[in-house]
Order: C-alpha cells, then sequence, then structure tokens
C-alpha cells in the first residue's frame, strides 16, 4: 500500500493537514472454517494486503470519511442514532459506537482510507476495515487504554450490529494480532493461541481467486449458523448435565444420538463443523512435525465438507479444487466463507509455474474468465505507520 498516494488524497479533501496513518491487514485461513462461531479452532495468518487509514481528531461531533478507492465520501455524529445507509460507511460507524462502549471517549475526526485485499476472494477486507479503525481510534482517543482482545471483539460486534453478519472471531483476531512469517492456532472459545512459524520450505501458498464474489450477509451464511445452533439446542435437551455452549462441545457419539431429532440438513452441517475440529488439530501437530502432505490431505477434506454437507461451495470452485488435485497439488480447498472467492493451495515449488499455467488455462477455456492469482505472503497486524 502506497502511504504517500493515501496521504495526498488525505490532503486534497481535507484541511490539507496530515494526520496519523494506520494499517491493518487481511487475512488467510490455512484450515478451520465455520468453526470460530462455533467455539472451534481455527489456523488463520495476517497477509500483506489491508486497508490504510490516515486520521485526524477535527474538534467536532462529525465523522467526515472518505472511501478513496470508491471516491465516495460520508458524514455522520459521533452521537447519531442512524447508521448510515451506504455499506461502507456502516463499518466505520459501527466502529465508533463500539470503541464508545468500551469506554472510548471518541471525538470528530477527518478519514480518508483505501485498500488492497482483492475484495470478495474471502481475505477478510472488512475485518481489516474494522480493525484499522479500532486500533486508530484506540491510539487517538483511548491512550491504548483498550486490549488488543477489545479492537477484536469490537469489529465482531460491528458486523453483528450494524452489517448483519454474525460471524465469529477468527477474522479480526488475525488482522490484529497477525505477526509477519507466523501462522496462529486459535482456540475460539478461551481467546488461547499459539504462533507457528510459517517456513514451509520447498513449498507455496497461493491463492486463485474463481472471480465469483460472495456477499456474507446473505440469508445462506446466517442459515448455517442457525442450522448449528439447531444441532445445540438438541444436544442440550439430550444431555442437560453437560452444559454445553458450542457444538465444540460435542463428540460424535453425542451427534449420532440426536440424529433422529434433526434434520438432515441441519446434522450434515454438524457433521462438517465436528470434522473440522478434528481436522484443525490434526495440522497443527502435522506441521509441527513438517508432514505437509498430512497438511494438505486434511485440506481437501475440508474442502469436500465444505461443498458436500455445508454447501457453501459453487461450481467454480469445486473446478479450481479439481485441478488442483490433477496437477498433484498437494492441498487444496474453499478458503473463508463461501460462495465465491478463492481456492488456498499448497503447491511443492518444483510444480508451481505447471499448475499455475493449466489452471489459467483451464479456468479461461471454460469460463471465459482471467484467472487471478495470488502468492501469500504473511505480514504483521494492525499498527501504526507514522
Amino acid at each position: 500500500m502506497d502511504i504517500e498516494f493515501v496521504r495526498s488524497r488525505f490532503i486534497k479533501h481535507f484541511d490539507g493537514k496530515t494526520g496519523n496513518i494506520y494499517h491493518s491487514p487481511g487475512r488467510i485461513n490455512l484450515i478451520g472454517e465455520h468453526t470460530d462461531y462455533n467455539g472451534g479452532f481455527v489456523f488463520p495468518g495476517a497477509v500483506d494486503k489491508g486497508i490504510m487509514c490516515e486520521i485526524r481528531p477535527n474538534g467536532t461531533g462529525k465523522v467526515l470519511a472518505y472511501a478513496i478507492d470508491l471516491k465516495d465520501k460520508v458524514e455522520f455524529g459521533v452521537d447519531d442514532e442512524t447508521v448510515p445507509r451506504t455499506s461502507w460507511a456502516r463499518y466505520l460507524y459501527g466502529i465508533v459506537q463500539e470503541m464508545k462502549k468500551r469506554g472510548v471517549d471518541v471525538k470528530g475526526f477527518n478519514t480518508a482510507f483505501a485498500g488492497d485485499v482483492p475484495l470478495g476472494t474471502g481475505m477478510s477486507s472488512s475485518a481489516a476495515l474494522e480493525s484499522c479503525y479500532a486500533y486508530a481510534i484506540n491510539d487517538l482517543f483511548g491512550d491504548n487504554k483498550v486490549s488488543k482482545w477489545d479492537i477484536v471483539l469490537a469489529g465482531q460486534a460491528t458486523e453483528h450490529n450494524y452489517c448483519g453478519v454474525k460471524c465469529g472471531i477468527m477474522d479480526q483476531f488475525a488482522s490484529v494480532f497477525g505477526k509477519a512469517g507466523k501462522l496462529m492456532c486459535l482456540d475460539c472459545r478461551s481467546h488461547e493461541f499459539e504462533y507457528f512459524p510459517f517456513e514451509m520450505k520447498g513449498y507455496k501458498l497461493v491463492l486463485l481467486d474463481s472471480g465469483v464474489k460472495h456477499e456474507l450477509a446473505s440469508s445462506a451464511y446466517n442459515d448455517r449458523r442457525k442450522s448449528c445452533e439447531n444441532v445445540l439446542e438438541a444436544l442440550k435437551q439430550r444431555y442437560p448435565e453437560k452444559n454445553m455452549e458450542t457444538l465444540r462441545d460435542a463428540d460424535w457419539d453425542m451427534l449420532v444420538s440426536v440424529k433422529d431429532i434433526v434434520s438432515e440438513e441441519d446434522m450434515r452441517r454438524a457433521v462438517f463443523v465436528l470434522g473440522e475440529k478434528d481436522r484443525v488439530q490434526a495440522v497443527c501437530k502435522a506441521l509441527t512435525e513438517n508432514d505437509f502432505e498430512t497438511v494438505g490431505k486434511k485440506m481437501y477434506e475440508t474442502h469436500r465438507g465444505l461443498s458436500e454437507d455445508y454447501e457453501v461451495s459453487c461450481e467454480e470452485l469445486d473446478y479450481l479444487n479439481s485441478i488442483a488435485n490433477d496437477n498433484g497439488v498437494t492441498g487444496s480447498r474453499i478458503m473463508g466463507g463461501g460462495f465465491g472467492g478463492c481456492t488456498i493451495n499448497l503447491v511443492k515449488e518444483e510444480i508451481y509455474d505447471s499448475f499455475i499455467a493449466d489452471a489459467k488455462d483451464k479456468y479461461m477455456n471454460r469460463y471465459g474468465k482471467q484467472l487471478k492469482v495470488y502468492d501469500v505472503v504473511i505480514g504483521d497486524g494492525s499498527r501504526k505507520i507514522c
């Protein structure tokens, strides 16, 4: 991201004075999809692409925000009770409100922001936007009194309360806590996590963008969360003594025992979630042993589960997964919430060029689209640039 570009737009659209510049990244997730809101485990890392903002207090009670990439400007009051209609402004408005709830005395400010996270790819540009502004507001108005976890939870609450997405905490966590060269295994219930060095010698991680855009606020995403809640309620009825909080508390025998009182669709959703919990733990163990073949095997299993049980894939993503398998790629799966976006691929360096060339050629022939390719570089989390 070009600091001077963001600064030039900020100066142009406001009073010519400069402010502070902050950056928060998007993320990849090696494995562990739709498990965060089920209290399970995830394995994300921050990337080198994200959202950058310049921000300066303006001495009023108004927020004046300019979205550089969209060439769109919005104004709202810090204490306004009406949520802005503009979709991108809802994230900024929500963060202001959620940081106020956490004791930060937010005042009016001018801001401009831009991003280089490819939109609709599953790299979570929205979490990067939330984290960037929560971090900036904490620095400017809170004297850094709010913890990193409060910043994460403020972003999640913004999604829930102002954007209509009942997400878990993985995206915001990765954006705030990321470290260059590290992936993280996060327990989404306890919030305990561990950094894993990302030193896959002989391998590369690469994203293939299907070009199919997803919209996580659609009913399809929230419907799947509701399915998990339905199964959890059935388990609570059958096992009241277990004090179950999420599907993470269930084992396979318990799940089978409620098969007669939940729908077939809800059961398939739960089967995926329990299987994914096991797969994340298997990948953690495999990485400590440099066993990338097991990592790759679990990635393919995740894709099958997301496609067949959770039903968040699409024809294009399944086709990219099959191309990876045909080329001998070690691991490949949908990344993100699904309904479009990217596949993430664990590729041996010696077949990388031939795989990418074959995928581009076949995708163009079938869909008439130029396949976009993003090599994964693991970067740092939210920070003040200057």
